[in-house]
C-alpha cells in the first residue's frame, strides 16, 4: 500500500493543502509528526476538514508546539527535547507524511528533516510554488534530498501556472511533474477533491 512523504521547498506554500488532498484522494492515513505553531490551529485539524478521511485516520502528532517557528527552536521554548525515536513511521497504510517548512528545515540541534526522510526511506513528493524564486528553491530541494539518498517521487506545484518555470524545474531536476493545485477561490472539501481529481492522476500516487 501507498506511503509518501510531503515535503515543500519553503514555509507557507500550500503543502498542507495538497496533502489533504492526497490524503483524501487516497483514503489514506495522515501524520504530521511535529506540529510547530497553533495559533491557526493544527494543521492536522485542517487535513481532518478538507480530506474527508475518517476521524481517526487522522493521526495525533509526536510532538504538538506552541510557537510557529522551526521545530528544534520551538521546542527548546516549551521545554521540550525531541526524541527521534518517537519519529518512528507509524505501521498504517496507505500513509501520507506532512514535513514542516522545507527539506532542511531543522528538526533537532543536529538533525533536519531530510536527515529523517533518509530514515524512513519513504518517496517523497515535493510541493513547489510556481512564484518567482521556484527554480531555484525547487532545485536546492531535489539536490539536498538526492545528497541523503531519499528517493524523489515528483514535484507538485501549487498556484498560478507558469509552464517555463514548471517545466524548467523538472528537466533540469530530472523529476516527474505531478500535477499542478491551482488556487482556489472557495477551499473546501468538495472544492478540493474536484481540484485534485482534475489536476492530478491518483494512479501515479499507487
Amino acid at each position: 500500500m501507498s506511503a509518501f512523504v510531503v515535503t515543500g521547498t519553503d514555509t507557507g506554500i500550500g503543502k498542507t493543502i495538497f496533502s489533504a488532498a492526497l490524503t483524501g484522494a487516497l483514503h489514506a492515513h495522515y501524520w504530521k509528526p511535529v506540529q510547530a505553531g497553533l495559533d491557526d490551529g493544527a494543521d492536522r485539524d485542517h487535513v481532518a476538514s478538507l480530506s474527508g478521511v475518517p476521524a481517526d485516520q487522522v493521526l495525533p502528532e509526536a510532538y504538538r508546539l506552541n510557537t510557529p517557528c522551526s521545530p528544534h527552536r520551538a521546542a527548546e521554548l516549551d521545554g521540550v527535547v525531541i526524541d527521534l525515536a518517537q519519529l518512528a513511521l507509524p505501521a498504517v497504510r496507505p500513509l501520507v507524511v506532512e514535513g514542516a517548512g522545507g527539506a532542511l528545515v531543522p528538526v533537532t540541534r543536529s538533525t533536519t528533516y531530510a536527515d529523517v526522510f533518509a530514515w524512513w526511506n519513504l518517496p517523497v513528493v515535493v510541493v513547489a510554488r510556481t512564484a518567482l524564486g521556484t527554480i531555484n528553491h525547487s532545485l536546492l530541494t531535489f539536490e539536498a534530498l538526492r545528497s541523503r539518498g531519499v528517493p524523489i517521487h515528483g514535484v507538485a506545484f501549487v498556484g498560478e501556472g507558469n509552464e517555463d518555470s514548471e517545466a524548467t524545474i523538472c528537466a533540469m531536476g530530472n523529476v516527474k511533474r505531478l500535477g499542478r493545485l491551482p488556487m482556489l477561490a472557495r477551499l473546501d472539501r468538495e472544492s478540493l477533491a474536484a481540484a485534485f481529481a482534475e489536476n492530478f492522476r491518483v494512479g501515479d500516487f499507487v
